[in-house]
């Protein structure tokens, strides 16, 4: 039996106004969907660290008129290794997770963290930093009983500072606290093995074995660079960058890996493919519970 759980989409707001996130929660609901993430900071809930009560009220309402388990995506911006924001960050985490409360959402996504090619001075504490507030962080979420998803995030301009999937795994492995499970970015994981000469498939290994959460969406692993497209869709078209596109469109080969891999118990498998795929997303919807099964077939196996 595969130890996944739930698959679905991730969703927000397009104007930082609950309307837009609703009307995006009923197309979801209609096409079948029992799982979303919600990424709460495109919503204005927090204000310097506080929650806004008549708006955490409002979201409460809204999300109660649905049947869905949900996740929580953290701030985007997400970087515990900057020593100028570090603690604001983390008082925003930590309202985040109040808000996961009270929607009933048990996991809460952090970036991993990363230094400007300028901060050549903050290097020797950033990965301290970083588990120092990971660690105090789920402590926080411990009475909540929400986890941490610690994600992958991949090299975004030379000279950046930033960890492999493999070390993302080791600080998860090194916090050893059971409110932190590591979140793999597969094609995050596919483009910074590409830009560092790594072998992709054995950084899914090294963070399957530390995996709560998962971000399937579809690549072909090829960094950006310098090239800046004219319309979204030309980055599609040369098959570069974060792509996030539906199942298939991509080169990852999705069936070999849920076939080898294995992952905690009460894993998500949350498909970052959003409604500019509106029309492909019922298809993905039937590709992820595919892996799912695909998925429980290898544990038995293995079992």
């Amino acid at each position: 039996m595969s130890n996944i759980i739930a698959t679905g989409f991730n969703s927000g707001s397009v104007d930082g106004e609950l309307d837009s996130l609703e009307k995006d929660l009923r197309r979801l609901a209609g096409i079948g969907v029992d799982t979303v993430e919600l990424a709460l900071t495109s919503l204005d809930l927090i204000a310097g660290g506080r929650i806004i009560p008549e708006r955490a009220d409002r979201l409460a309402k809204l999300t109660s008129q649905f049947d869905f388990r949900y996740t929580v995506h953290g701030l985007v911006s997400s970087n515990f290794m900057d020593p100028a924001t570090c603690g604001y960050q983390l008082a925003a985490a930590e309202a985040l997770a109040q808000l996961c409360d009270r929607i009933g959402a048990g996991i809460l996504v952090q970036h991993g963290g990363h230094l400007r090619p300028d901060q050549v001075h903050e290097r020797a504490d950033a990965d301290r930093r970083e588990r120092d507030a990971l660690h105090e962080l789920a402590e926080f979420c411990k009475p909540y009983g929400v986890r941490i998803a610690f994600e992958n995030i991949f090299t975004a301009e030379q000279g950046q500072y930033r960890q492999t999937p493999s070390q993302v795994a080791e600080t998860v492995a090194a916090v050893n606290h059971p409110n932190l499970v590591a979140l793999i970015d597969f094609s995050h994981a596919y483009i910074e093995a590409t830009y560092r000469g790594l072998d992709f498939r054995d950084e899914l290994r090294a963070m399957a074995r530390v995996a709560g959460h998962l971000h399937v969406h579809d690549s072909f692993g090829r960094p950006q660079a310098s090239y800046k497209p004219f319309f979204v869709q030309e980055n599609n078209a040369l098959g570069i960058g974060d792509l996030h596109m539906p199942l298939g469109w991509g080169d990852i080969d999705w069936d070999d890996i849920f076939a080898e891999l294995e992952f905690l118990p009460d894993t998500v498998l949350m498909m970052e493919i959003g409604p500019r795929y509106r029309n492909e997303q019922p298809q993905s919807l039937e590709r992820a519970r595919a892996l799912m099964a695909r998925n429980g077939k290898a544990a038995a196996r293995a079992a």
